[in-house]
């Protein structure tokens, strides 16, 4: 595993998400394509819970006190209970690029992380390197759906117009 190499991807996150919501109105960030479908406002505000209650946090557990019982999160059931459709996208934006401005320093100032070390899960043994990694690639998680997302209202707005011409989705 190169450190650097993933960091730098949660520095792309970082960058690459705000560019996805770029000129999004709060209806666009509300718009939900079905029931199941999160918009592209719930999305965001899953990542920031993400970045301050499960990824940073479980991560330095696993690394420096693998006897604690890492917190529980709901994901899922935060989507409604916590109102994510209701909140102001700016905002929830902001809160998730300076959450993960906290967390890249928080990366920076470990001293010599034993990416090996583990952790006792409900579904097995992690090493602090698969939950580095984890973080990584759920971040490319979520900038997939919210590119779906935009293109699912590009085709929208371009009725009654065909957009197949631009290729294979």
């Amino acid at each position: 595993m190169r450190f650097e190499t993933l960091r730098q991807e949660l520095v792309n996150g970082v960058v690459m998400i705000p560019a996805l919501l770029a000129g999004v109105t709060e209806g666009v960030a509300r718009a939900k394509p079905d029931l199941q479908t999160w918009s592209m406002l719930e999305v965001v505000c899953h990542l920031y819970d993400e970045e301050r209650e499960d990824f940073r946090q479980r991560l330095d557990i696993i690394l420096h006190r693998p006897e604690v019982l890492w917190p529980p999160i709901d994901p899922q059931g935060w989507v409604s209970a916590r109102k994510y459709n209701e909140r102001d996208l700016p905002v929830v934006l902001d809160g998730f690029v300076m959450e993960r401005h906290r967390s890249l320093e928080w990366l920076d100032g470990l001293s010599g992380p034993d990416w090996e070390a583990t952790y006792k899960t409900p579904f097995g043994v992690m090493k602090a390197g698969d939950m580095l990694a984890s973080w990584v690639a759920h971040d490319g998680l979520h900038l997939r759906q919210l590119v779906e997302l935009r293109r699912t209202r590009v085709v929208s707005i371009t009725q009654p117009y065909d957009v197949r011409y631009a290729g294979d989705w």
